[in-house]
């Protein structure tokens, strides 16, 4: 039987680009919220409130309440603090960077989940592939350079780190879901991810809290929705369509967070940002493609092993 996969491929890929479109949504209102609201608990509420469009469309799928019955709540748990480790450093970074910049250093997460995923799974890398990696850390090395300040680091210098932190704990993050996915529905992971993250975040309320007024409330809701809907269009979205033509839309990002730099914060990315980014999403891309080659390959031989017979 055909499937969706092969029937809508444009459609997985219009889901991609809207999700990236979600998530920039997402972070504006978070940047919005910066100087206002701890950045503890602003990931406090985006979790909480991703919860609202995750849970209704887990509901209109009929899998509630199976959703969550899970026996790796340990694995849960190990990717939510690591998530909202992320999270946390994440929108710290967007409080002292320009959108478009804390986006590229993000870009350096899936570059560093090869890495993990040669430590942590036992996955065997070739050389393309640590070759793509080393070139797209250099990029990220080009990135931070534009932050080094003979006087020493200021406001900016210290967002990249937590930007740079948010995707090193990211990548983890995304390994731990690899190991989940072998055995948990992607739908059991958001839904654990969020609720975990949240009460994870709870820890940072001894540490200045503060009451939001309506125009808060407003963007808390509205990054946690917001949130929620990126992790369900992009999870939709590789029903659709393979993940070397799925994933490279994740880039389109870049696109919306220069536009909405500039239209609302009136900041440009420079040179040194710019080039940084071209290598890293080269990079990225070319780590897509080549693992994308390498599971079609796997594929093509476990078939050709299942199919051999020894008596013939």
């Amino acid at each position: 039987m055909e499937t969706a996969r092969h029937r809508h491929p444009l459609f997985g890929v219009l889901l991609k680009v809207i999700s990236t479109i979600a998530f920039t949504a997402m972070a504006t209102q978070i940047k919005l919220l910066a100087d206002r609201i701890p950045a503890g608990e602003v990931a406090f509420f985006r979790s909480a409130f991703a919860l609202i469009p995750v849970l209704t469309f887990v509901g209109l799928r009929g899998q509630l309440p199976t959703v969550f019955l899970t026996p790796r709540i340990s694995g849960h748990v190990l990717r939510s603090i690591a998530g909202a480790s992320s999270m946390f450093c994440g929108f710290t970074a967007l409080g002292l960077l320009p959108l478009s910049d804390a986006t590229a250093i993000g870009y350096a997460a899936p570059l560093l989940t090869v890495i993990f995923a040669v430590f942590l799974l036992g996955e065997v890398i070739r050389i393309y592939r640590w070759t793509a990696v080393v070139i797209g850390l250099i990029g990220v090395v080009v990135i931070l350079s534009g932050y080094v300040e003979p006087q020493g680091p200021d406001r900016s210098a210290v967002g990249a780190l937590f930007a740079l932190a948010g995707a090193t704990f990211g990548a983890l993050a995304a390994t731990q879901t690899r190991r989940l996915t072998w055995s948990e529905e992607p739908t059991t992971i958001v839904v654990y991810f969020s609720i975990f993250t949240a009460l994870f975040m709870l820890v940072t309320l001894p540490f200045g809290w503060v009451m939001p007024g309506a125009t808060e409330w407003a963007l808390l809701v509205g990054c946690g929705i917001a949130g929620g809907i990126g992790q369900v269009l992009l999870t939709q979205s590789y029903r659709y369509g393979e993940a070397s033509l799925i994933a490279p839309f994740e880039y389109v990002s870049m696109v919306w967070a220069i536009l909405v730099g500039y239209l609302l914060f009136d900041t440009l990315p420079g040179l040194t940002m710019l080039t940084g980014s071209a290598i890293v999403i080269g990079s990225g891309m070319f780590v897509i493609y080549r693992e994308q080659q390498l599971g079609r390959r796997r594929a093509r031989e476990a078939a050709a092993a299942t199919s051999f017979d020894p008596e013939t």
